[in-house]
């Protein structure tokens, strides 16, 4: 068998020529870089170039979405000019050049692809605004947002700044809607705190241009609530209103509105307060009436509610300082006051309020007295009892000794009297009386604190129901 050793290696075939660059096509290439993708460096295989060029395209529109000013817009159509120039100056440059015309269709497609889709969303953006711009004037803020949300995010790369004034509409719509919620819950809560936190929310809003329509439309819905079913929160509101002071645009309709609604919420809110005893409160109310609106048609049943709030305040006091009168020094004995709806002071009828010392006044007949202020012409108040004029002075005989003799001196009652007309408050006469009685019984009963004690001493008269009722009867005047 014969072997056979490998002989040395054969030498590398030489390579063959270079191969030549494919020809270009000028128009082709600036069309391809019209589609703002670098197409036409593709075609001129300069990958780099292509790179640079999609790179910046992204990075710009991504830029003009964002900050949606117009020199981003004009910025991208100049590196879109741009591309265009760079691909048909390097194709033009190209060692061979030639039509190719599937290149030109191809590329053709791509760029009026990319510049009609950015016309046709420019455009809709354009129609979009338009119908947010109408809603907005119309003062329609749900239609304004419901056409705002049709911008997508082709919209907002083909027309930034076309879009972007819908999102302040927007914004300035949600706010509108946070200051109608607000107003809501003031009108429901009868809050003034509310009241001017929503209006501050409307005069910012208003502070921007375009907005005197949805402003105008939630303003409208609330004072279309006025008055509420509460007059004392309507009234509270209202005078709100009313004090705000003009500002000297949309929201100087509040004025008008308040004028409407307060008049009625202030005797409404009088009356209601009447019947839970805020008599002060009642009073403010009736009188704001007076001084703010004296033309309108309610100033009667104002002047006849501050007459009764006055009357119940008057009684109010009264009946504390007569509660308060333990002597005839204290509460209303010491500080009178008039109630001016007590019954008139006539001769032969009226009842007295007796305070004080009652010994001698609580024998009086009860169709003189009363213990209702209400009901009460006078008030008397009476002292403690002592020695009016001397009647009579006996000698008594002390059982102890018959040596010691005992001379009593009889006196008539004097009761000291402050008496007030109730109705005025003021002072009347007599300033006391005395009553009349018997004298000298043939027996003095007495009680004896001492070996010593020789006797009684000084002694009232004994006096009858009668006696103290004709003691008392010019007093009362019966």
């Amino acid at each position: 068998m014969t072997l056979y050793e490998p002989g040395p290696p054969l030498p590398p075939e030489p390579p063959g020529p270079p191969r030549p660059p494919a020809p270009s096509d000028p128009l082709a290439v600036a069309l391809g870089n019209a589609s703002l993708l670098g197409i036409g460096h593709l075609l001129l295989r300069r990958w780099r170039w292509a790179a640079i060029a999609a790179l910046g395209t992204f990075v710009l529109l991504g830029l003009t979405a964002r900050t949606a000013e117009t020199w981003c817009e004009i910025l991208l159509l100049l590196w879109w000019a741009a591309g265009i120039a760079h691909g048909w100056f390097l194709a033009r440059r190209h060692p061979e050049r030639a039509v190719r015309r599937g290149q030109r269709a191809g590329t053709l497609a791509v760029a009026l692809a990319v510049v009609l889709t950015a016309v046709l969303l420019r455009a809709d953006a354009y129609g979009i605004e338009d119908r947010v711009t109408e809603a907005r004037e119309r003062g329609d803020c749900e239609a304004a947002v419901a056409a705002q949300s049709e911008v997508g995010r082709g919209h907002r790369l083909a027309g930034a700044s076309v879009v972007e004034p819908g999102d302040a509409v927007v914004d300035a719509c949600h706010r509108l809607d946070g200051a109608a919620a607000t107003l809501a819950r003031a009108a429901h809560r009868g809050s003034t705190e509310d009241l001017e936190r929503g209006f501050g929310t409307l005069a910012g809003v208003l502070g921007e241009p375009g907005n005197e329509q949805t402003v105008g439309t939630v303003l409208d819905t609330f004072l279309d609530g006025l008055p509420t079913d509460d007059s004392c929160d309507t009234a509270a509101l209202t005078a709100w209103l009313r004090d705000r002071g003009p500002s000297h645009d949309v929201l100087d309709r509040s004025a008008g509105a308040a004028a409407r609604a307060e008049p009625a919420a202030l005797v409404g809110c009088g009356d209601h307060l009447m019947t839970e005893d805020a008599w002060h409160q009642a009073r403010t109310h009736y009188r704001r009436l007076l001084g703010t609106y004296p033309d309108d048609a309610r100033t009667g049943e104002a002047r006849d509610g501050v007459r009764k709030a006055t009357l119940a305040l008057e009684l109010d006091q009264v009946r504390g300082l007569v509660e308060d009168a333990s002597d005839a020094g204290s509460g209303y004995c010491d500080k009178p006051a008039k109630y001016g709806g007590a019954p008139p002071f006539r001769k032969g009828s009226g009842r007295a309020l007796f305070l004080g010392d009652t010994e001698y006044t609580g024998r009086l007949p009860g169709s003189w007295r009363t213990g209702d202020p209400a009901k009460a012409s006078l008030v008397v108040c009476a002292d403690e009892a002592e020695n009016g004029a001397s009647v009579e002075t006996c000698a008594y005989e002390n059982d102890r000794s018959e040596y010691l003799p005992h001379q009593v001196t009889f006196y008539k009652v004097k009761i000291p009297l402050k008496v007030y007309e109730l109705r005025t408050g003021k002072r009347l006469d007599p300033r006391s009386v005395q009553i009349g009685g018997t004298s000298c019984p043939s027996i003095l009963h007495y009680e004896s604190y001492g070996t010593y004690d020789l006797g009684p001493g000084d002694q009232f008269v004994s006096t009858s129901k009668s006696g103290v009722r004709d003691a008392f009867r010019p007093v009362v005047g019966r």
